[in-house]
């Protein structure tokens, strides 16, 4: 029992740890062996930086005629066929090769070995030179315990491979005597000059720090080395593995710059910054470059030719001539050329890659010494961050002695010792924080966070994680990684401890939602919960002549809610569990609302042009069917705009847009084209009319090239645009300058100010709503926002479509303007009240009947006719009003949140009609959710993205005809089919 309650509390603890859920993403989830990362952020990030990539290379490796004249560029696809001999290979690898040299300062007087393979190639290359077991005075020291030995033992096979080799080669060599090779107590070590010079050393190889042991050379070891070096440079070498030091030495600037001027450095250059595998470089200093020249003449073993850097000064004597450094595949910075080739085919694009990384390195994070500054931060970033925490602690004591390219981390949390039960945890955190994830032993899955892959420390090496946290990632990345390590350690360890209680008897059971893969319910499944209907849900009548709301009834029912035609009687034996629909369309005034409101007596409400006293109470949340919100002043949300309260304002834009757009362009095409058709209509009916000779009477001007300037870029203005311009029409639109990027994209002209868009516009249509109300004036924002200005910039004759609000338009600039001649029509729809008992006229529309006596055959007034009429409209919204109160009180969903979210909710996002106004992030997931469309899309832009590279890569003429030839047709149809596609799913337009 004891040791059950102890296995409780420590998954207690764990759970507490984590309970705020996971940390923050590192912006690039691989720390694995070499920071091998081009930090992209994401898959659409690489995917760019693959482009980018091809860009660049086009860019920079051109095609010439004889002339000299630059007819193309050569592409991924052509330098990936094997091209690794001639122009432009041979470019390809002196520019890598000038930008390595360049970059990390190496001295020009050390020249750069090139040769295929990784470090280990570079390694064994430089040994194969450098050493002689034919020179009885060159003694070996190497910074790594000696093979075999107890410490040698425990670094495996990896870490001892260095020093086996060297061991081995004099073991074998005729004139070798392992004797002569020297090993370190301990991995990384540097003897002091004296000791390497007593010992009579010749040859330092320093192959023991940093990668696999997250250890550096102190400061005052690589100064013990240089010294030693300075006292006989030429015969006193050191080779190191350079693997994770460059870019990453955490010296002073002037120790940093002696160690790449005085010792000789190998390195698998893509695990120093990215790329592609398969090639290593090396640095020699002169005086090693004359040591290998020497070796050559009395050497001690046959060198396989891969592994060449001295090759025969004379290619009919391979065996007997001379053989020299100076043609071998060894690049001089100083007359920046190669001395000889590279052997065997190379990757050319591994080499323009390289290049490329090393440039995009540089331009985000600037120069070597930048880089090395940045992992000394990131190394004191994380001796910090371990400092503070009791999870985790570092794999090396000696904080100089800890790596700026590698750091080491051991979990030392937590009461459990045994090893395999520690390892067990330490497995399972590496597939939380990778992508696989770890199951409950009650089936719940926890998903990977894919935050950190390949994460391992080498055998017998003192941690947990080891993970490269160079200057190539910035310092935040650095903190989410140790965040996210002490995360999946404690989530691990709640499941492995839940599997030991399983054998106990202890379980625990899942969550609904992890059974089910559905939304968990959240509502009480033992009360009624009621809503208020305030409006109609249906406008065209039924056989019995009344407004038809059967199909929203139908669609409550078919959720399992209830629908009550009228109110519902108090103390009424309500099915608990339900939620029922209260349908009470007639409501419109307070004194009406208010007895049924006031006390809470409804969850939620639905209305459309209903207003909300302020004393009524929803507790549950409130829809406005349509986009504007102003009438929903209930205090339970805040009033109109949502600020405040306790519950959630919603409503359902865009379903009334098209409806309300279309009644605009109605209004425009009764008098333009100004046909006179019910004239012409009378004539023809009265049999008076000539074709022949008539028509003439009756000149026109078409639609197509006129102007309309749409005042405002919501779902209705935005609609109204789109009409115009299939109309023909030149539109410029209005609006906030974050809006001025998707307006032209659209294909629209961007106005900044309203008189601007106006300027020259034959037809202007306001679509801007009130916007916010101002206390002190008493007036809303876009109150008369087309003023006189505006008018006086419209081209004479004129035509105004306000189908927005009637207060948007003063009204005795616009008398002005009829009167003028400057507006030659006015459609306006607007709303108007008229009292019952008083007959009194009320509403925005009172002010424009004013103008009716001096202007009525210019005028067109509706009583805000143009939306509200539409039944499919009204239908749909309402049925989407249904689905939000489902989803705020069943699931505390809130879906299309106008205002504050209330605390314990969450927000769903937001939903429009397909393709009116914005593009949604629930619209797009919804499509990518869709494996054929999915794919049918990306096949369809890389065709495109494939025959438009083609195009604009090509300079020759004639080449580039054969290509429109060839694929004209298809990338036509191909733009053709994507366009259609993507208005059908409704991704054209904004993005909100």
């Amino acid at each position: 029992m004891a040791m059950i309650d102890d296995l409780k509390a420590q998954r207690d603890a764990s759970l507490a740890i984590t309970a705020n859920g996971a940390p923050t993403r590192t912006s690039n989830q691989f720390f694995g062996v070499g920071p091998i990362t081009d930090m992209t952020a994401d898959e659409v990030d690489g995917r760019r930086l693959r482009f980018q990539f091809d860009a660049w290379l086009e860019e920079n490796y051109a095609k010439f005629d004889d002339r000299g004249t630059r007819i193309g560029s050569f592409t991924t696809a052509e330098i990936g066929r094997s091209m690794h001999r001639g122009y432009p290979a041979d470019k390809v690898l002196l520019d890598m090769a000038r930008e390595i040299h360049r970059y990390f300062e190496f001295p020009k007087k050390n020249k750069m070995a090139i040769g295929l393979g990784g470090g280990h190639s570079g390694f064994t290359v430089s040994i194969l030179h450098m050493m002689n077991a034919n020179n009885a005075d060159q003694k070996i020291y190497v910074d790594t315990p000696k093979p075999e030995s107890d410490e040698g033992k425990a670094g495996g096979f990896f870490r001892q491979s260095w020093g086996s080799q060297i061991l081995e080669m004099q073991q074998f060599a005729e004139n070798g005597d392992v004797n002569r090779v020297h090993f370190s107590e301990g991995e990384g070590a540097i003897p002091t000059a004296d000791e390497l010079e007593a010992k009579g050393i010749k040859l330092f190889v320093g192959v023991g720090h940093e990668t696999t042991g997250a250890t550096t050379y102190k400061e005052t070891e690589i100064k013990n080395l240089l010294a030693w070096i300075d006292r006989n440079p030429t015969e006193h070498h050191a080779i190191i593995d350079s693997t994770s030091m460059l870019g990453a030495m955490p010296w002073a600037e002037e120790v940093v710059s002696a160690v790449l001027d005085k010792c000789c450095m190998f390195m698998p250059f893509q695990k120093a910054i990215g790329g592609i595998s398969g090639y290593f470089i090396a640095s020699y200093t002169p005086q090693a470059l004359a040591l290998i020249n020497a070796n050559q003449k009395d050497p001690a073993w046959a060198i396989a030719r891969q592994l060449k850097i001295a090759v025969p000064t004379d290619p009919k004597e391979p065996l007997s001539s001379e053989k020299t450094w100076e043609l071998g595949p060894v690049y001089d910075p100083a007359e920046h050329k190669m001395l000889g080739g590279i052997i065997n085919t190379y990757s050319t694009l591994a080499f323009a890659e390289t290049t490329f990384g090393l440039l995009r390195a540089e331009k985000s994070i600037g120069s070597v010494r930048e880089l090395n500054k940045r992992s000394i931060e990131n190394r004191l970033k994380i001796n910090d961050w371990v400092s503070k925490n009791p999870t985790l602690e570092l794999g090396v004591d000696d904080a100089d002695n800890r790596g700026a390219a590698v750091t080491l981390l051991k979990v030392t949390e937590g009461s459990q010792t045994d090893p395999a039960l520690h390892a067990e945890i330490i497995a399972k955190s590496k597939q939380i924080l990778g992508y696989e994830g770890i199951t409950h032993p009650n089936g719940e899955h926890e998903a990977g966070l894919d935050v950190a892959r390949y994460v391992n420390a080498f055998p017998g090496t003192p941690g947990d994680y080891r993970a490269w946290i160079g200057g190539i990632r910035p310092v935040d990345d650095v903190v989410a990684l140790l965040e996210n390590l002490e995360y999946a350690y404690h989530m691990a360890k709640i499941v492995v401890l839940e599997e030991l209680l399983a054998k106990e008897g202890v379980t625990f059971e899942a969550s609904a939602q992890a059974v089910s893969g559905a939304k968990v319910r959240q509502d009480d499944a033992n009360r009624a919960y009621k809503v208020l209907v305030a409006d109609l849900i249906g406008l065209k009548f039924d056989a019995n002549g009344n407004p038809d709301h059967s199909e929203v009834k139908a669609h409550v029912e078919a959720k399992g809610g209830v629908f009550h035609e009228g109110p519902i009687a108090d103390g009424a034996n309500l099915e608990a569990g339900k939620i029922h629909f209260s349908y009470q369309p007639n409501l419109s005034t307070a004194e009406e609302l208010l007895p049924q409101t006031d006390k809470g007596q409804f969850d939620a409400t639905i209305v459309a042009a209903t207003f909300l006293p302020s004393a009524s109470v929803f507790k549950h949340g409130g829809v406005r069917i349509g986009a504007g919100t102003g009438n929903m002043g209930s205090d339970s949300w805040g009033g109109g705009n949502g600020d405040g309260g306790e519950a959630a304002l919603m409503n359902t834009p865009s379903f009334n847009s098209r409806a309300t757009a279309q009644m605009a362009m109605k209004a425009l095409l009764k008098v333009c084209p100004n046909l006179p058709c019910e004239e012409m209509h009378k004539l023809v009916c009265a049999g008076d009319f000539d074709t022949g000779k008539d028509l003439c009477k009756f000149p026109t001007e078409k639609l197509e090239g006129k102007r309309l300037a749409v005042i405002g870029y919501g779902n209705i203005g935005r609609e109204v645009a789109n009409l115009g311009k299939a109309f023909g029409m030149e539109v410029t639109i209005y609006a906030r300058p974050h809006h001025k990027a998707w307006i032209e994209s659209e294909g629209f002209d961007y106005a900044e100010t309203p008189e601007q868009a106006a300027k020259g516009a034959d037809v202007i249509s306001p679509h801007t709503g009130l916007g916010a109300f101002n206390a002190e004036t008493g007036k809303f924002a876009n109150d008369s926002l087309v003023n006189e200005s505006v008018l006086n910039a419209l081209n004479d004759g004129a035509i105004v479509v306000n189908y927005d609000r009637g207060e948007v338009i003063n009204i005795d600039a616009l008398d002005a303007a009829l009167t003028s001649g400057k507006v030659s029509y006015a459609a306006i729809d607007a709303d108007l009240f008229k009292n019952a008992d008083s007959g009194e006229l009320t509403g925005p529309m009172v002010p424009y009947l004013t103008l009716v006596e001096n202007h009525g055959d210019k005028l067109e007034l509706l009583p805000h006719a143009a939306a509200d009429t539409e039944h499919v409209s009204r239908v749909q919204g309402a049925k989407q009003a249904v689905d939000q109160i489902f989803d705020a009180i069943q699931f505390k969903s809130i879906m299309n949140l106008k205002g504050d979210l209330p605390a314990g909710y969450k927000n769903a996002g937001a939903t429009t009609v397909n393709g009116v106004g914005k593009v949604t992030p629930n619209a797009l997931a919804s499509v990518a959710a869709c494996d054929e469309t999915a794919a049918e899309l990306r096949k369809l832009t890389e065709d495109m993205a494939a025959i438009w590279g083609s195009l604009s890569v090509t300079k020759d003429m004639d080449r580039r005809q054969e290509l429109v030839d060839l694929y004209g047709a298809q990338l036509t149809l191909q733009s053709n089919k994507y366009i259609t596609l993507i208005e059908k799913l409704g991704l054209k337009g904004p993005y909100g």
